[in-house]
């Protein structure tokens, strides 16, 4: 009777390995990524754990929220989740922009397919097309933007011209 009532624990602990393993193959999140037709510099360098379900949901986890500047100051929560499907994701959570002061979240990342120099990402309404470039290699994770850092975004967001408004809205 002992036997048969261990079974089933036994079973589980042997199984467990073979499950977690499956969910990412081995690989790294930024080696799954480009497998899926996006650049591996989408999240930043502080992954603690991730995990891939069969219908393409996913978890990140990162060792702390932390900014990155691309062409804007993005925000990365300790949390990211979404769903992953070749050429996208969707469904996102846990990245935010900063556009004129106001941070916004980033609902969608798409590429072209068959690959192109762009990347696009859904924030709301906007769609706004970006140089992939940029996003091929991973970037260090800040706790926070620094203030010199946060002068020199604030000097080109009131710089910038009302004419991107609209570009905002059409690319």
């Amino acid at each position: 009777m002992v036997f048969h009532r261990q079974t089933p624990i036994i079973f589980f602990l042997l199984l467990t390995p073979l499950i977690l393993s499956s969910l990412s193959n081995g690989a790294s999140v930024y080696e799954l990524l480009p497998e899926y037709g996006l650049p591996s510099g989408l999240l930043p360098d502080a992954v603690k754990n991730f995990s891939l379900s069969d219908d393409g949901t996913f978890s990140v986890e990162l060792y702390r929220s932390c900014y990155v500047h691309f062409d804007y100051l993005v925000y990365y929560d300790a949390i990211i989740s979404g769903k992953l499907k070749y050429g996208s994701i969707t469904d996102l959570k846990g990245i935010e922009v900063k556009k004129l002061f106001i941070w916004l979240n980033v609902d969608e990342i798409k590429v072209d397919l068959p690959p192109s120099d762009y990347i696009y990402f859904q924030v709301g309404l906007i769609n706004k097309k970006l140089d992939v470039k940029q996003f091929k290699t991973v970037q260090s994770c800040r706790r926070s933007a620094s203030f010199r850092e946060f002068w020199e975004r604030f000097i080109e967001e009131v710089a910038t011209p009302q004419h991107e408004v609209t570009m905002l809205l059409t690319e």
